[in-house]
């Protein structure tokens, strides 16, 4: 977490955020500065770019100029064969074809680099004799090298150029170059119709017997399929389904209203089918309605006797007799009728009006059977009809898709036989895609540049690449340069910058050298006051509550900050403030070599428990103890970041006005996070002129995603640039009237 209470201290980056829709003006100090770190490279480039300029300018000969227009036709040859009317380039680039392979292709450059091409500038040489100084042929590339070709703006029309010392050879060799393309262009017409028309005879066969094939399998189709006319189908089976729906409909009616009557007769005849055929049967035998009429004419004889006489009366018992012969002679005609005597003889003897319904009965029993039957055909015709009308789309489709095949192999037939003529036409004639607009003629005076003119590029040439030189080194240089530059990349409160005081080209010898203590030793010096003024600038980076630990780091190594954390210590000891310096890189330790005390027992002896605080703290000046590293353990993240550390933190604090703690790089470890979490903030160090821009980004996201409380940056400019408004510049002169020594 970032940490800005300081409200003495306004960096540009704040200022540029709080602002976001001002213009940033131009830094030309920047520019200034970058200037002065590159003039020297830069110098030489220039230097040597005007000294190169001047040189040609001296051996510029006089040289004759001559040109020749040719003018370029589209070529119909490869749209012939049909398969190669796409290409722009190869071989139909080389026939003059205006057609762009790509859109970044332009025909009229590819027709000018085949003017280039070897062959043609072989035949060129040898048709003129073309020899160098050695008495050599020319070469094709050193001739290409001088000759030109631009394309004429708004035209299909190509200028060749060539300038030569001899005014006469100037024109000879643009002709004779634009006489030698012209005859490959030809040849390579006539060469391309001939492929052109073997091809086409090659693929003619193939044409027709796709056409025949495809034919075939229409054919074929429509005659497993059945189709004649589809639409024509369609159309009546969509007819034909609506008007077995009105049948099924009527037909439905009809058997409901058939089986309501069945239903009533056989409720009123109280009878079955079965013997409603029977009783229909027997009703329309003669035979046997003579005997039922005699047998119940009997029975009422029989019943009108019973009425008067007793059963034993001998009239009963031949009227008994008689309908016992009746009965049997009544039996054996039904028998013979219907095959079964199973019927009553009470029903033999119908009326008119049942006879009337048996035959009613008997007829809605054969016409609900009639109806069902026909409401069963009509919708399997439905259903039939209905599978024949859902597989048409398919069909149809199928049908589309051969017709469309045989129409593309008709079209394709009928198209190579027109362009087979076309291409035997082409391949008799003997005029190519470009032809001669414009001879060359010898040139009247020299020409070439004058030597003014060299200069003037020499100049403006060794400007452009000295401003490309500073630029290209100061890009490749990916190092904080400037104390801007820092402020402005980690956007962290400034709690001061220490400037390096001593002969800045003595600064990178004295990189790798044990630092000093300016502020113990030359506490009056302007670095003394530098610290002094960080240490009061952190006092105020925590109002709410009494700043008591510090994590001192920096992204990489030899930025300094063991360095800034020891003066820093040393300034707040000088002020009467009870101060503990504890060692925490356990990696490269240096506290102890700057304050010249033992390292044999320090903070991982301490951790670990193998010697106490007062054995391990070394007192260092008046109100400061130094607590060394110790010795190096394998693995010093397990020992910072336990909880023995932690609480031997927090009891730091209780003792001590304030702890600083020396942790390692940013980049390098991980332990200047875990320590961060310990201590109440970190303040972190940053030195132009080492510090990778990259690194210094990887830093900041470090402290950024790990929330760390970041009280602020030192500015430890080993080797201070000038800057604008740099306050140094007063302090070191406010401090130069006082009668102090200042440093080597």
């Amino acid at each position: 977490m970032q940490t800005n209470n300081y409200p003495l201290i306004r960096q540009p980056y704040e200022t540029a955020q709080a602002m976001p829709d001002a213009i940033e003006p131009v830094d030309f100090q920047q520019y200034w500065l970058v200037v002065k770190r590159r003039w020297k490279p830069a110098a030489v480039v220039f230097v040597a770019t005007v000294a190169a300029a001047t040189a040609l300018s001296s051996q510029q000969k006089p040289s004759y100029t001559s040109s020749g227009k040719l003018v370029l036709r589209t070529n119909r040859i490869p749209s012939l064969t049909g398969v190669g009317s796409e290409s722009g380039g190869g071989a139909a680039g080389a026939l003059g074809s205006l057609n762009a392979l790509t859109q970044q292709s332009s025909p009229l450059r590819t027709e000018a680099e085949n003017i280039l091409s070897r062959p043609v500038l072989e035949r060129t040489v040898k048709a003129l004799n073309l020899r160098d100084m050695a008495g050599q042929l020319v070469k094709a590339e050193d001739l290409a090298a001088e000759i030109k070709v631009k394309e004429v703006p708004g035209a299909d029309v190509l200028k060749v150029t060539y300038t030569d010392g001899q005014r006469d050879r100037a024109a000879k060799v643009v002709n004779q170059l634009l006489q030698q393309y012209i005859k490959t262009n030809v040849d390579t017409t006539r060469l391309e119709a001939r492929a052109a028309r073997e091809f086409i005879d090659q693929e003619l066969p193939k044409a027709k017997a796709a056409v025949q094939q495809v034919d075939a399998a229409l054919r074929q189709f429509k005659e497993r399929s059945q189709i004649v006319d589809l639409g024509n189908e369609q159309q009546m089976l969509s007819t034909s389904i609506g008007a077995i729906e009105n049948q099924i409909t009527q037909a439905g009616t009809e058997l409901t209203e058939v089986n309501a009557r069945y239903i009533a007769l056989r409720q009123n005849l109280k009878m079955d089918t079965q013997q409603a055929l029977a009783a229909s049967s027997l009703s329309q035998s003669t035979g046997v309605q003579q005997a039922a009429s005699q047998w119940q004419q009997l029975q009422s004889e029989l019943q009108l006797e019973r009425t008067r006489l007793q059963d034993g009366h001998p009239r009963i018992q031949n009227l008994l007799q008689k309908e016992q012969t009746l009965r049997q002679l009544l039996r054996q005609r039904m028998v013979e009728t219907i095959g079964t005597s199973n019927a009553s003889l009470q029903s033999l003897a119908f009326g008119e009006v049942k006879q009337s319904l048996v035959k009613e009965y008997l007829a809605a029993e054969m016409r609900r059977g009639s109806l069902a039957n026909r409401l069963k055909a009509l919708k399997g015709a439905r259903i039939a009809y209905r599978r024949r009308l859902s597989v048409l789309p398919q069909l149809e489709q199928q049908q589309r898709e051969l017709k469309r095949r045989l129409d593309v192999a008709q079209s394709t037939y009928a198209s190579l036989m027109g362009r087979l003529q076309e291409v035997q036409l082409a391949e008799r004639q003997t005029v190519g895609t470009a032809s001669i607009v414009e001879n060359a003629i010898p040139a009247s005076q020299p020409g070439g540049s004058s030597k003014v003119m060299f200069l003037g590029v020499g100049v403006l040439l060794g400007s452009l690449l000295a401003s490309a030189t500073m630029l290209g080194l100061e890009l490749a240089d990916r190092s904080i340069k400037t104390v801007k530059e820092a402020k402005e990349l980690f956007g962290y409160s400034c709690l001061g910058t220490i400037p390096y005081w001593g002969n800045p080209r003595q600064a990178k010898r004295h990189m790798g050298l044990v630092p000093g203590l300016p502020v113990r030793e030359m506490p009056r010096s302007l670095v003394s006051a530098a610290y002094r003024m960080v240490q009061a600038n952190l006092r105020f980076v925590n109002i709410d509550s009494t700043l008591k630990s510090v994590v001192v780091t920096s992204s990489v190594p030899k930025e300094g900050k063991s360095t800034v954390a020891a003066n820093l210590a040393a300034t707040m000891a000088q002020l009467g403030r009870r101060v503990l310096l504890i060692d925490a890189d356990l990696h490269h330790p240096t506290q102890h070599r700057i304050w010249a005390v033992d390292n044999q027992a320090g903070l991982s002896d301490l951790i670990v428990g193998q010697v106490s605080l007062r054995q391990a703290v070394q007192p260092a000046m008046q109100n400061l103890d130094v607590l060394p590293a110790g010795v190096m353990p394998p693995n010093p993240l397990a020992i910072l970041d336990s909880h023995r550390m932690a609480k031997l933190v927090k009891g730091l604090e209780t003792v001590y006005d304030m702890v600083i703690i020396d942790s390692p790089p940013l980049v390098v470890e991980a332990e200047a996070l875990t320590l961060g979490r310990l201590a109440q903030g970190t303040m972190l160090v940053a030195r132009p002129g080492v510090l990778p821009a990259a690194a210094a980004k990887a830093a900041k996201e470090l402290l950024t995603h790990s929330g760390q409380s970041v009280f602020g940056m030192v500015i430890n400019s080993a080797v201070l640039e000038p800057e604008p408004y740099r306050h140094t510049d007063y302090n070191r002169d406010y401090y130069s009237r006082k009668a102090v020594p200042m440093m080597a």
